[in-house]
């Protein structure tokens, strides 16, 4: 394992070195949250209630979504496929180490960074400049921390397959833009799925997706609570058991046949 932490600590300093992008980032995604305030201010301009949630919730549950995401966003799926077309794939078959862990440990160096550089400081601009509520209460606090740590799994899980795409089909660019739009639009970060048509939401339950910002964003709100709260947790582990062995399966299948281009 102490191989493993040096690839997050590595992963940490690696990063250490763009930090100037994160102030920009704090800026862009203060731009997105505005618009969306301004945009649901004027839908909740005409009721006080949409689907169960008042405008106090609403603008919440987009606030917290958006921090929550600098957290939890990577991209191992764009560095797998930028490292196959330069064929530096072929550096990291021949380390003597378990290739998903290592882009995981990687992953945990850098969602440190970002959580210090750019999910505190998002967090306290935006709670600053809207009226975004604390957690439901305290227990939800935590259980809300465990969920996004686990959604952070989710997600990296996820970005792994679609990253191991590139070893048979070379260039995934078209892939990883619509694995973008259906995260943002599936995992209830741009609209909560309770708004969703019901046929939907339960094809949608079926799927990882809204374990991503949902489940944390409906616990944090206390809109699930207690032992629906932990049965959530529990879902969500099962998910990041579901995907790490798919991804498992998904690799060991990619190098049986694998071409490697580039140099």
């Amino acid at each position: 394992m102490l191989v493993y932490f040096e690839f997050s600590r590595v992963a940490f300093l690696k990063i250490l070195s763009y930090r100037l992008r994160y102030f920009t980032g704090i800026l862009t995604y203060f731009v997105n949250v505005s618009v969306y305030y301004f945009i649901w201010r004027s839908v909740y301009s005409a009721s006080s209630d949409v689907s169960g949630y008042d405008l106090g919730q609403i603008v919440t549950y987009v606030a917290v979504g958006w921090i929550i995401r600098s957290f939890y966003f990577n991209n191992i799926d764009r560095d797998m496929a930028a490292e196959v077309m330069e064929g530096k794939i072929a550096i990291n078959l021949i380390k003597p180490v378990d290739t998903q862990l290592m882009y995981l440990s990687q992953t945990i160096g850098e969602s440190c960074f970002r959580f210090v550089m750019f999910t505190l400081p998002i967090a306290a601009l935006l709670c600053f400049v809207y009226p975004v509520r604390p957690p439901a209460t305290f227990l939800s606090g935590l259980l809300f921390a465990m969920s996004c740590l686990l959604a952070l799994f989710i997600f990296a899980l996820l970005n792994f397959l679609v990253g191991t795409c590139a070893l048979q089909l070379q260039s995934i660019l078209g892939i990883i833009r619509a694995k973008y739009f259906i995260m943002e639009f599936m995992s209830g970060l741009l609209l909560p799925i309770a708004f969703f048509p019901r046929s939907l939401q339960e094809v949608m339950f079926y799927l990882p997706f809204q374990h991503v910002s949902y489940t944390p964003l409906q616990i944090y709100l206390g809109r699930v609570a207690g032992a629906a709260a932990v049965r959530a947790l529990g879902i969500q582990t099962v998910w990041v058991a579901i995907l790490y062995l798919l991804g498992r399966l998904h690799w060991k299948f990619s190098i049986a046949r694998l071409s490697i281009q580039g140099g």
